[in-house]
């Protein structure tokens, strides 16, 4: 038996002795990094990389394109734009030396895996589809000095993993769909430089970056709310647009109550907070408890001094005032003992109605006023918008003048004010109460928004949430019929048997917007009136809802005729699909070029051209892009169109013009000319993108006539197709200066049509 034991004591030690002398002998790679990239390559999902092998190799040696080492170690994957697709695997902490993994630019999916290598220095995953939350194990990454993952799906909030990333200069989550609050760890951040976090639904304040040495800080299209902090303000690259900040000055209290009762530390006096913030806390010390210790800071020194010098001037004032008034008293008795003479209003008598003109912008802070105040004698609280001010029994002040004033232009008016009591009280007058309401307007007997006070131009009826419950059955899943960036859109019958579509938006497409924006919203899409444009019938804003009711169409998208209906596939012959594009392109130019204001598309898709019994093309989703949030910006630029093959090149970097909807409306040209999708995973590498797939092929004969929709059988004109093919070069080209207007591409295709059917002329409209 001991003979045994050390038998199998010596196997271990020869194994274990082959492991470690084997990067000496067979091969000259470590064999955990040979390991960690062969499980890399295996979850990519083997893409066709030059010296890449499913098993074994010898990466350093044998120089794998985008592999870089240092003696046996990997040091270095750089694999930017290589057409990747596939996930990243849980073995990447198996690269015991790794410095750079740069894997933007491509199409790579999944969650960003925990197994992180802790010698990593610079982590690029930017512009993918990745999806989840950005991990915790990010904590671990000591050495990290740069990392992107914008341009992604991610969710979720940022992790509290930044306490010994001390050495991070460059960070970049922008275009996701972050959301809650910064962490607190951020604060540790000692090195960062840059900072790009917009285009996602952050909140909060900004009290954790104040301290850091950012010279480049982007935090547009968010909802961060509350005061900027002073020092934000001297970034010399500093993009916060977007974003409810929250800059008004609250009343500065009284002397008595300034020493008597403490201000929340760090919050300077004049900045107290009149109500707390709807996404935040309701001062700094809320958001950031752990910076109390450095409460006499020089901004909050120069704040407390400005707020004594107001409290001077503001108690100086009173007493100026105040004597004044007495001086004035007299003759104040006088005017009012006059305007109550026998004679002094005209006309019959008529109790007066309040029409809100004594109302305040809702961005100030409710003061008391010198002026006559006007009371209903029926009327307890007067309703001025977001703030009612409630006046006290007894208490209010008359300016003589004002009063003068006032009384010459009712009797010029001849406007009767008998039944109105007017009472003079000696000033100063105590503050008025005010009572904050919600923001959003107050409803009708219905629930619903009110468009009376708004003179709002809305020709479209307003339907009730339980007329559509009825309608549709409860939004019952036998009535949706599709969905979207926006919300889901279910299919609802009238009692006379008329069918609609209804848009429920979501709630992040809902609340991005108040009541009054969503109102003006419905008013200019009712403006919209095209024959190639989805006629907007109505709408509904109650209880928490927003919803869009459209005209209804029995047909199917142009996505689903052309890559789902085989029916509906044989019926789109080539004069159908050039005549859809016509239709496409008339919708734009009306966009783009007839409506005032002008309109960007900013969807535009198969998905959205919806076909009539006559195959007509109608677009839908037109004047919708307000709706489109940080959130659905970063989606619809990483999941609809750069993932499905719709982007303009300059999407990317934020841009949206109407020369990218004239890209998009190349993109379905050329799934009209083609029948394929737009982006096909289940195609060749080399085919999954049409546009980059097609483009090389547009000007070749040969190439071209085996491109066409293999559906239409060879029934299409040679010349038509070649004149299809120059449109979609010119809408597709890279630079957006070179896409023509689509005026000129109407024409074009009006010429084409005509061309082959001279005979026929085509309305315009």
């Amino acid at each position: 038996m001991a003979y045994l034991n050390r038998d199998i004591y010596a196997c271990v030690f020869f194994g274990l002795a082959v492991i470690f002398i084997s990067p000496f002998t067979g091969g000259y790679t470590d064999p955990r990094d040979v390991f960690g990239i062969n499980s890399l390559y295996a979850a990519l999902g083997y893409p066709s990389l030059p010296g890449w092998v499913p098993n074994g190799g010898d990466p350093c040696l044998e120089a794998w394109q985008g592999v870089l080492c240092v003696n046996s170690n990997i040091t270095s994957i750089i694999l930017n734009g290589a057409n990747l697709g596939g996930v990243l695997c849980d073995n990447l902490d198996y690269f015991s030396s790794i410095i750079t993994i740069d894997l933007s630019n491509n199409h790579i999916g999944g969650s960003i895996p925990s197994s992180l290598p802790i010698t990593m220095q610079n982590f690029f995953l930017s512009a993918n589809q990745f999806t989840g939350t950005i991990p915790t194990s990010l904590a671990s990454l000591t050495q990290l000095s740069d990392m992107s993952l914008n341009n992604n799906l991610l969710t979720g909030e940022i992790p509290d993993a930044f306490q010994g990333l001390t050495g991070l200069m460059n960070l970049d989550l922008s275009a996701n769909n972050l959301s809650e609050q910064l962490p607190p760890s951020m604060e540790s951040l000692s090195s960062l430089t840059t900072l790009h976090l917009q285009n996602n639904q952050l909140l909060g304040t900004l009290v954790v970056l104040q301290d850091l040495p950012l010279r480049d800080l982007n935090i547009e299209n968010n909802l961060f709310s509350g005061p900027i902090p002073e020092k934000l303000l001297s970034i010399p690259n500093f993009k916060k647009d977007g974003n409810p900040f929250n800059t008004s000055i609250g009343p500065s209290p009284p002397p008595s109550a300034t020493s008597q009762t403490p201000l929340p530390s760090g919050a300077p006096p004049s900045k107290v907070p009149l109500e707390k913030q709807a996404n935040g806390p309701s001062s700094l010390e809320e958001s950031s408890p752990a910076r109390g210790n450095k409460f006499w800071t020089t901004t909050r020194i120069v704040w407390i001094s400005i707020t004594g010098v107001l409290v001077f001037i503001i108690v100086l004032l009173g007493l100026v005032f105040f004597m004044a008034s007495c001086c004035k008293e007299r003759e104040e008795a006088d005017v009012f003992a006059k305007r109550h003479k026998v004679g002094s209003y005209k006309g019959p008598k008529q109790r007066p109605t309040y029409n809100g003109s004594m109302a305040q912008p809702n961005n100030q802070t409710e003061k008391v006023s010198k002026e006559a105040i006007m009371r209903p004698k029926d009327e307890h609280e007067i309703n001025i918008g977001r703030v009612t001010a409630v006046p006290r029994q007894n208490d209010s002040e008359i300016d003589t003048k004002r009063m003068g004033d006032d009384r010459k232009k009712r009797e010029d008016n001849d406007i009767d004010l008998t039944g109105i009591d007017m009472i003079l009280m000696p000033p100063p007058a105590p503050v008025e109460k005010v009572i904050v309401k919600p923001i959003s307007p107050p409803k009708t007997s219905k629930g619903s928004i009110p468009t009376k006070n708004l003179d709002l131009p809305i020709s479209v009826r307003s339907f009730t949430i339980g007329l559509l419950q009825q309608y549709t059955n409860s939004f019952s899943q036998e009535n949706l019929i599709g969905g979207g960036m926006l919300g889901s859109v279910y299919r609802a019958e009238l009692p006379d048997g008329k069918l609609l579509a209804v848009r429920k938006l979501d709630n992040a497409a809902s609340n991005r917007q108040t009541d009054e924006e969503f109102l003006y919203l419905v008013s200019s899409i009712s403006k919209l009136r095209h024959a190639n444009v989805v006629e907007l019938l109505g709408y509904c804003a109650e209880h928490g809802q927003r919803l869009l009711i459209y005209e209804y169409f029995s047909n199917e998208t142009l996505h689903d005729a052309l890559h789902s209906d085989d029916e509906l596939t044989r019926k789109l012959s080539w004069n159908s699909r050039v005549r859809v594009a016509l239709g496409g392109a008339r919708a734009l130019e009306y966009l783009h070029e007839v409506c005032q204001p002008r309109v960007v598309h900013h969807n535009f898709k198969s998905t959205n051209i919806l076909l009539d019994d006559k195959l007509a093309a109608r677009v839908s989703d037109c004047g919708l892009a307000s709706l489109i949030s940080s959130r659905s910006v970063s989606q619809l630029s990483g999941h609809l169109l750069s993932a499905y093959g719709y982007a303009a090149p300059e999407f990317d970097s934020g841009n949206y013009t109407y020369q990218s909807d004239v890209y998009s409306f190349g993109v379905v040209m050329l799934e009209l000319l083609t029948g394929r999708k737009s982006y096909d995973r289940s195609r060749p590498r080399g085919e999954q993108f049409l546009v980059r797939w097609a483009i090389p092929r547009l000007h070749d004969i040969d190439a071209l006539s085996r491109m066409v929709d293999p559906a239409l059988n060879g029934a299409y004109p040679a010349k038509s197709l070649s004149r299809f093919a120059d449109i979609i070069s010119l809408c597709v080209q890279s630079e957006p200066e070179f896409r023509p207007p689509m005026s000129e591409i109407v024409q074009n295709l009006l010429h084409m049509i005509q061309r082959e059917s001279p005979s026929r002329t085509l309305n315009k409209d």
